[in-house]
């Protein structure tokens, strides 16, 4: 008996060149397609975002976002089970890439579930033919608040159910609004085999590279409430930007930062970090698997709004490294309540929990490793959380 079929929609050529946004939708669509699903791929894109590969604007059909798309559905087999709409700002469709969209219309009015990541599709028609729907946020605190202030961003409407990364989101003590919806915890999911653990990262003559990828300021501003304002990673990373001072160890960042940001890269160097390229660590699926798997620990801040508002958000990031057998020290935004920390997973709060934890990981490397990969199997695994998804949505 087939399975069932399933539509993931979801940015993937809104983030051209960004190898770990890739994956975060690719998990979702080879950990269903594990699980018997038959899975088709759906993307929405406003021409007005499409540039070409120098960032400069341009039409779709020669779009760097276009070409993106393209080249990352191949690879992963999704060739006749993809389909990206474009749209102009006058809301006129234009010839997209791969699936159009009345064979996506078709697909939709058979499927059993439409996955709406991050509530990227939002056409209207398309919306209405799914029979069931689901909402995933994997940006808890912006999602619920912008919905709040009755700003669009979120596209939260006409959706059966509604998941977050955020799993403190409705609990006591965390002040994101739930705008009346019932918000299903949903761990982020890594499929094990695509992320095999490999040999620890460290040579007897080198240092251990705690690692990371990011972008300075993040893709949003910073949400503004009547009573409270929540900052950007940047603010949460100065808080710990003299950990290098402490720790014997390299800490090195695929950071995405203005040239103009002076002051801080200033800082950052001052402090010892060390800045690579994003776009050569992580432009791609394979070259973000590869650093991953070429770093000894990852080391990273968080979003202060998951922070400060104790969300329970965890980085998708995180999961790939845990997978690796690469052990990483992140900064607690309310998981630690529900996942185990200590060993391979290392939370910390304050600039003494942070050094505190990187020399727990050095004076213990190898144990570590294995416990990291230890909480992915455990914690993390596709197959477990993509089952329980699944039945949460009546499948």
């Amino acid at each position: 008996m087939a399975g069932p079929t399933v539509v993931v929609a979801g940015a993937l050529a809104n983030k051209p060149g960004n190898g770990g946004e890739a994956w975060v939708r690719l998990s979702w669509i080879r950990g269903l397609e594990r699980l018997g699903c038959r899975v088709v791929f759906v993307e929405e894109i406003d021409e007005a975002v499409c540039t070409d590969a120098q960032r400069r604007p341009a039409p779709f059909a020669t779009s760097a976002n276009r070409a993106w798309f393209g080249e990352v559905t191949g690879r992963f087999g999704l060739t006749g089970r993809a389909g990206l709409v474009c749209r102009t700002a006058a809301g006129e469709d234009r010839p997209g890439e791969g699936l159009s969209r009345a064979a996506l219309a078709d697909i939709a009015a058979g499927a059993d579930l439409l996955v709406n990541i991050s509530g990227n599709l939002a056409d209207p028609g398309l919306l209405r033919a799914f029979r069931r729907s689901a909402y995933v946020d994997i940006d808890p605190g912006y999602t619920q608040y912008w919905h709040a202030a009755g700003q669009p961003g979120g596209h939260l409407a006409g959706h059966d159910r509604y998941f977050t990364i955020g799993t403190a989101i409705g609990t006591p003590g965390c002040p994101i609004p739930t705008g009346g919806l019932d918000w299903i915890p949903v761990r982020p999911p890594v499929v094990l085999d695509d992320w095999p653990a490999a040999a620890p990262g460290l040579r007897l003559d080198e240092a251990l590279r705690f690692t990371t990828v990011a972008t300075w300021r993040g893709p949003y501003g910073p949400v503004e409430t009547d009573r409270r304002r929540f900052g950007l990673k940047v603010h949460e990373f100065r808080r710990f930007i003299a950990l290098p001072d402490s720790v014997d160890a390299t800490f090195e960042a695929a950071l995405a930062i203005h040239p103009a940001e002076v002051a801080d890269l200033d800082l950052l160097r001052h402090h010892g970090w060390a800045l690579t390229d994003p776009a050569g660590a992580a432009g791609t699926p394979e070259a973000f698997a590869a650093y991953v798997r070429s770093s000894g620990a990852e080391f990273s801040a968080a979003q202060g709004i998951y922070v400060e508002t104790g969300s329970g958000w965890f980085s998708d990031r995180t999961t790939r490294y845990l997978a690796s057998g690469r052990p990483a020290l992140v900064q607690d935004t309310g998981f630690s309540a529900v996942l185990p920390t200590g060993k391979g997973l290392v939370a910390f709060s304050t600039l003494d929990e942070a050094i505190s934890g990187a020399r727990s990981i050095l004076d213990d490397y190898a144990a570590h490793c294995e416990a990291a990969r230890a909480v992915a199997e455990s914690c993390f695994d596709s197959d477990t959380v993509l089952a329980r998804f699944l039945e949460q949505c009546g499948l």
